[in-house]
């Protein structure tokens, strides 16, 4: 009964954000299941180095240095995938930025930069791919990067990146509502911290890393934080049609943060 609920092979997934902690577990994982990859993102050198690590698992992968700043590269990423592969069945829009400072502190650039990165760029990205996927038969799948800090408030500087991604959820939400008529999936995913280049303090074991960890790890039900693997089951789900009949939901990875 579950042969192919699954299966992702010979689909073409697009992701932003491709070379960052999320959407490169996401690469990695959707590329292991068999899946066509179009990757964006902002340095050239790290797009190279994974397509050549993907290309490994004999699937297609096409790069594209850009990030969703604007209508026109937003056009661009699509088309290049869809000259690439001919379709996009899947889109996962990973890319996003944090910029930590309280409100009291913060300038109005600051704040409206990750307004920008992590709400207008996950706009422009599901207005591009949409624009194809609601034109031609068959549906296709969405899903959009958010956080717990969606849910959840925190003291120490996110009057930006919470808000930004709660607006995710929303969006999420939104476009499930406006596309099922075409047969597209929305959903997010919301993680809680994740080992990554930018995160690797809270994993040493200095004062302020371990500080900070285990004020996480009391909060973390499973005891532990995540890392990127953590992130794939998600993705492959929401991907493949095993979620279709599910829409408009935030799945949050989380460790069980969420649920005290």
């Amino acid at each position: 009964m579950t042969d192919g609920l699954f299966d992702v092979s010979g689909r073409s997934a697009l992701i932003t954000g491709a070379t960052g902690a999320f959407g490169a577990a996401a690469a990695r994982g959707l590329a292991r299941a068999g899946a066509n990859l179009t990757l964006a993102g902002a340095s050239v050198d790290k797009l190279g180095a994974l397509a050549e690590e993907l290309s490994q698992h004999g699937v297609k992968v096409e790069t594209v240095e850009r990030r969703p700043a604007s209508e026109a590269d937003a056009d661009a990423i699509v088309d290049a995938a869809l000259a690439a592969h001919g379709d996009v069945h899947v889109l996962i829009t990973a890319s996003g930025i944090n910029k930590v400072g309280m409100i009291t502190e913060q300038s109005v650039e600051d704040w409206q930069s990750v307004m920008d990165a992590n709400v207008k760029g996950s706009w422009l990205m599901c207005r591009a791919a949409g624009r194809h996927m609601t034109g031609r038969a068959g549906g296709g799948k969405v899903i959009l990067v958010s956080s717990t800090r969606a849910k959840l408030g925190l003291p120490t500087g996110y009057s930006a990146y919470s808000p930004s991604k709660a607006a995710v959820d929303l969006l999420t939400k939104t476009l499930a509502c406006e596309w099922g008529k075409h047969g597209i999936n929305v959903n997010a995913i919301g993680p809680t911290v994740f080992r990554s280049d930018l995160t690797a303090w809270m994993y040493a074991d200095e004062p302020k890393g371990r500080a900070t960890r285990e004020t996480m790890l009391s909060r973390i039900p499973l005891g532990r934080l995540g890392e990127p693997d953590d992130f794939v089951g998600a993705v492959l789900f929401f991907a493949s049609p095993a979620s279709d009949f599910c829409t408009g939901q935030t799945l949050y990875v989380d460790g069980g943060y969420t649920a005290g």
